[in-house]
């Protein structure tokens, strides 16, 4: 085996914090076999070969129906995390947003219960801790976290 291929495995991730009035769009899980009844923001796992940035105007067309050009996208962190499993490590990437086209819409209700506008210093419970934690970050304008280590 090549040493690239016993190299740790890192899952690379996208976040999008849709804004509006002060506030950011969250979505509860459900029916997904992982943090079920947990609220996170829209995300998803890259594709290979897919541009973050893509990547997460994908997701956000798929799991809440609004359409985002790649430009109007606006880093705002990475967190380098452990996984909750432990065998592996996580790269998300979360990117900011206030331009879209299109009204927000559980787009996915076979994966989400719903979702709901929330004032990011008053998140709802349960909160995917490690989105709670980058969510936190990104108010402070902090653009780097390690968590979970």
């Amino acid at each position: 085996m090549a040493d690239w291929q016993q190299r740790h495995k890192v899952v690379p991730a996208v976040y999008i914090v849709l804004r509006q009035n002060g506030k950011i769009l969250v979505a509860q899980r459900a029916n997904t076999g992982y943090m079920d009844g947990y609220y996170s923001l829209p995300s998803g796992h890259l594709d290979g070969g897919e541009p973050a940035t893509v990547a997460a105007c994908r997701e956000a067309l798929e799991e809440v129906a609004v359409r985002i050009k790649p430009e109007d996208l606006q880093f705002a962190h990475v967190s380098h995390r452990l996984a909750m499993e432990g065998d592996h490590e996580r790269i998300d990437f979360y990117f900011t947003v206030t331009k879209w086209e299109g009204e927000p819409k559980n787009n996915e209700p076979h994966k989400c219960s719903e979702i709901r506008w929330v004032a990011p210093d008053d998140l709802p419970e349960p909160m995917a801790p490690e989105v709670a934690h980058a969510v936190a970050c990104i108010e402070n304008s902090q653009s780097f976290s390690e968590y979970g280590f």
